[in-house]
């Protein structure tokens, strides 16, 4: 019996162990596409000279990326 029980808290830290890491893996990948899409546009707003302007197209982008790689991640798991 004792070791049905080790075995059974094995899995359960396992399985919690998994959606953690699955959690920070959707936490990482929206932080990094929108601050990719922010520094792209900071940079080509302060080469270019257009304001605030490809700022906004970019980070707009870079929530787009996240919430696609959102949908990607749900249809994998």
């Amino acid at each position: 019996m004792s070791k049905q029980n080790n075995d059974r808290n094995k899995s359960e830290r396992y399985e919690m162990l998994r959606a953690l890491s699955q959690l920070s893996q959707i936490g990482f990948t929206i932080v990094a596409s929108i601050l990719v899409g922010v520094l792209v546009g900071r940079f080509l707003d302060s080469l270019f000279g257009t304001g605030p302007w490809l700022l906004l197209i970019f980070s707009f982008l870079g929530v787009g990326a996240a919430v696609k790689s959102l949908f990607d991640m749900s249809k994998e798991g």
